[in-house]
């Protein structure tokens, strides 16, 4: 082809940046190499020439399962009537595997990131008419919100997502992006046994990003160009589980109970960990020195601003001091045991507790759900047991809304609230691991001046001193986060509706009360219920959260370390719940565990809070602190 034969004199040194910009996006893809040269020609060029080889038809009323094998050898099991144009070899020579020119751009109609998937399409002119069409969304008595809220639930049967991997991104950056491919690349259907392979491709010179088309073996004039929707799952139940949202199947015969994870798990996740042995052990290090001068390394900044007490003097090294309190996380607590002897504010295994996914198996323990955990499921290790459940109370026509977040994430970034079973499937296909809660759908609201009743949730800060015994102390002060928008089950994309995250957006919608302000607005709110009793619920429910941490041997369980000493804020939040005679009470639900915690409102308001914590971790005194001791 004379097109193809121009484009053959290509600057070996261009290819060569080309390769070193992309090849590990290459590799990643499992592109064939004898691709590469052609590839690097078309995104030079902006060659966009799939209307060559492909064309789209219609697909048949009458076109079955039949017919699809008939025309297609090995397509048994494509899916029929899904979309109504399928894709198809125009060449009258087919398409040949080997041939380097075999490889196709695809242009991308959307590209979006899910929170801001609602605005673009109503703010972009022409956007939510060309989705419609492109997903063949009924229109006929739709208003425009009717049909922005159809394409928000069927683009889970179209996008497809990337992440950026550049180091320098900055982690909101590094969230997810969804995609939906153009009107031709929409209109490839699934196979078991696809014709050809895509993937995206992010093309750096134009800072845009394509889905690269290829075959996997020769097609000829006339067959179907399919691909595998679930590309990569082998195992049978997943396959079945991420093909939900284009072939529905009844999954409610799986248990949905929490898998049971064997110590191997847990092992691999702490194999970097140093544990020091029983022998290995010195306990005087839990034993107060009332009078010691204990000299304090930290490289955390409000620690430095706000440590004064005169037991704590700061010094400049880790080798001259007793105690470290470091911001990064601490691995060889052996070597501190043995040799250096040393405090260190951190816990072996503690991301048992930091972690969303590891917090729930803690919180479990080796009992019965407790009531102030909400059921979660791990999305890596038990979706479909998610699934299953989803589906069960979907027959029993009970509420079905899960909040799904991110592992690793803070500040509520990756989360979202859905009711959506294909978007939560399609949502673990990102590189970021997740966990669904069930989301409290009857939370305690808090009247907001101006705005109306709003989410409210709650951090309270404690400081652990020991496992064993566990002795636990819990900060008086207490702060607090609200919503912007009035509460409500719907429009679970609206995050001001339905996170109280705040800190990081609009100021001025932030709206701060401080907690012994706090208290008699709750009291004049909820008249018959007082604070002092709330508070002690909400105590004892953070002891029984550190019973269950202790309660299995590490790795699964934290372990006893006489030199471990730790903060940590734990968020909560209060939803209405009955008793045996139907009365109703506030019901404490924990969420999250943070380890060395945001505290520059806690300073701001209570510059005494670093002398409180360390008073009471290392000299057990909290004579004249706001702490209250759990255990």
């Amino acid at each position: 082809m004379a097109e193809h034969a121009a484009l053959e004199n290509n600057n070996g040194d261009e290819f060569k940046e080309f390769l070193n910009q992309h090849q590990i996006q290459l590799d990643i893809s499992y592109v064939p190499e004898h691709y590469w040269q052609s590839l690097h020609n078309k995104l030079k060029n902006e060659l966009y020439d799939a209307g060559s080889m492909f064309m789209m038809v219609q697909v048949e009323e009458e076109e079955g399962d039949e017919k699809v094998e008939k025309d297609n050898p090995g397509n048994e099991d494509v899916i029929p009537e899904v979309i109504p144009l399928k894709v198809v070899v125009s060449n009258e020579e087919g398409l040949d595997a080997g041939d380097a020119h075999s490889i196709y751009l695809i242009d991308h109609a959307w590209t979006y990131r899910e929170d801001g998937a609602r605005k673009q399409l109503e703010e972009i002119h022409g956007l939510v008419e060309r989705m419609v069409a492109l997903m063949n969304i009924e229109t006929e008595n739709k208003n425009r919100e009717e049909l922005i809220d159809s394409v928000l639930k069927e683009m889970w049967k179209y996008n497809q997502t990337y992440n950026i991997g550049n180091q320098e991104a900055s982690v909101e950056e590094k969230l997810p992006v969804w995609y939906i491919m153009d009107e031709f690349g929409s209109r490839i259907r699934h196979s078991n046994h696809p014709s050809m392979k895509t993937c995206p491709f992010f093309y750096l010179p134009a800072q845009q990003c394509f889905t690269l088309l290829w075959p996997i073996r020769d097609l000829d004039y006339g067959e179907e160009v399919t691909r595998d929707y679930a590309y990569g799952i082998m195992e049978p139940q997943l396959r079945l589980v991420h093909m939900l949202p284009w072939q529905p199947a009844d999954l409610t015969y799986i248990s949905i109970e929490n898998k049971e994870l064997d110590l191997s798990y847990y092992e691999s996740i702490f194999r970097s960990e140093m544990r020091p042995t029983e022998d290995e052990i010195d306990d005087s290090f839990l034993k107060p020195r009332s009078d010691h001068i204990y000299k304090v390394y930290t490289d955390v900044v409000h620690t430095k601003n706000y440590l004064t007490h005169p037991q704590f003097p700061l010094v400049e090294t880790k080798e001259e001091a007793e105690i470290l309190w470091l911001q990064n996380h601490f691995k060889d607590y052996k070597l501190l045991a043995i040799e250096n002897k040393q405090y260190i504010n951190q816990f072996p295994c503690e991301a048992l507790l930091t972690t969303k996914d590891l917090f729930a198996k803690t919180a479990r323990g080796n009992k019965d759900q407790p009531k102030w955990l909400q059921k979660t499921y791990d999305l890596v290790n038990e979706l479909p047991q998610f699934v299953s459940c989803f589906q069960q109370r979907e027959k029993r026509g009970e509420e079905n809304i899960w909040i799904c977040k991110t592992w690793n994430l803070s500040r509520g970034l990756g989360h979202c609230v859905s009711n959506d079973l294909n978007q939560i499937i399609r949502l673990t296909e990102t590189k970021l691991p997740k966990i669904a809660c069930e989301y409290v759908t009857d939370p305690v609201l808090f009247q907001r001046d101006g705005v109306g009743k709003v989410k409210m949730d709650f951090c309270f800060t404690v400081f652990l001193a020991s496992t064993k015994p566990l002795k636990l102390f819990v900060h008086r002060n207490f702060s607090l986060r609200f919503s912007s928008k009035p509460f409500s089950l719907d429009h679970f994309d609206d995050y001001v509706k339905h996170f109280t995250v705040m800190n990081y957006m609009d100021p001025a919608k932030l709206l701060q009360i401080h907690w012994h302000e706090f208290i008699p607005l709750f009291e004049e709110q909820y008249p018959n219920h007082s604070w002092q009793g709330i508070q002690e619920s909400i105590h004892q429910t953070l002891r029984e959260f550190f019973q269950a941490a202790v309660s299995q041997p590490a790795p699964k369980g934290l372990p006893h370390n006489p030199q471990s000493r730790a903060v940590y804020s734990i968020d909560l939040i209060l939803k209405w719940a009955e008793n045996k005679d139907g009365d109703k009470y506030m019901q404490p639900v924990l969420f999250e565990v943070n380890y060395c915690p945001d505290n520059t409102r806690m300073c701001k308001y209570h510059p005494e809070f670093f002398n409180d914590a360390f008073s009471s971790l290392f000299l057990d005194d909290i004579s004249d602190r706001a702490v209250i001791p759990l255990l």
